[in-house]
Formats: C-alpha cells, sequence, structure tokens
C-alpha cells in the first residue's frame, strides 16, 4: 500500500518567472532554493514543500506542450498551510501589494475545516491561504468550497 505523508512539490510553468518569484518570495516568504537554468526550472522553498516554477520558453517548459492562458490554468487551485493565521494581518499585507484578497471562509483541507483565504498570483493561479483547522466549536466563518 502506498502512504502520501504530505504534498512535496508542485510544478507550475509560467510565462514571466520574475514576477512569479517576485510574488511568491516577497509576498508569501517562500526563497529560491535552487536554479538549473539550462533546463528552465526554478525550485522555492515553500516550508517543507518546493514550489518549481518552469518558464514556458525553456527546454522544460516547452516539453510541457501549450502555454497555461488565463482561461486554461495549470491547475485549479493549490493550497498553502498559513501559520500564523492572522487575517487582518494577512489582508494588510495582501493590500499593501496590490493583491486582492477573498474574504475568509471556512474550507476543507488536509487537517479539517478551517478558515483559508483565495488570492491569484500574477498568472491566474489561484492560490488558497490556509489557517489552522477549527476547534470542535462552530465555526466563526462562512463556509463556503472545498
Amino acid at each position: 500500500m502506498i502512504r502520501i505523508k504530505h504534498i512535496d512539490h508542485i510544478v507550475l510553468r509560467v510565462h514571466d518567472a520574475d514576477a512569479m518569484i517576485a510574488f511568491y518570495c516577497d509576498l508569501l516568504g517562500c526563497s529560491v532554493e535552487r536554479r538549473v537554468d539550462e533546463i528552465g526550472l526554478i525550485q522555492l522553498r515553500a516550508g517543507s514543500c518546493i514550489l518549481d516554477l518552469v518558464p514556458v520558453d525553456s527546454p522544460l517548459g516547452k516539453a510541457g506542450g501549450a502555454p497555461p492562458q488565463r482561461d486554461g490554468h495549470n491547475v485549479d487551485h493549490f493550497c498553502l498551510r498559513v501559520e500564523p493565521f492572522d487575517p487582518p494581518e494577512i489582508f494588510r499585507h495582501l493590500e499593501a501589494n496590490h493583491v486582492k484578497a477573498s474574504q475568509v471562509l471556512s474550507r476543507y483541507g488536509a487537517e479539517g475545516s478551517g478558515p483559508s483565504i483565495n488570492i491569484q498570483d500574477p498568472e491566474g493561479n489561484n492560490v488558497e491561504l490556509k489557517g489552522p483547522p477549527f476547534s470542535t466549536q462552530a465555526s466563526p466563518v462562512q463556509s463556503g468550497g472545498h
């Protein structure tokens, strides 16, 4: 039997690697861990996971077929577990960086139901910022999504 422990990495094919690095590193606190420029691979550390950025015009990016578009994304969304999850501070940070955010909603994830905020990166990929699971008491925010 296969037992999954956690997500190891996510790969996004991108048009503007610099804008994506700025978004994920400067806004969300990732760091560039490794680059393999000859094939077109930029690996960002995202907590215990890796987020790979692959420019669509690189050798690795071209191998993936047609590039993603605003109306045809790489993935529906991915979720980043955020700690601490302080909505007022998160909203201040996003607003200061001109990033639009959804309201806080209760969504189900790997740890159970908890608060989350949805944003989009510069290329239109949906990113869910997820807080810790709620206790067994009633959820203090609206329910929505998955």
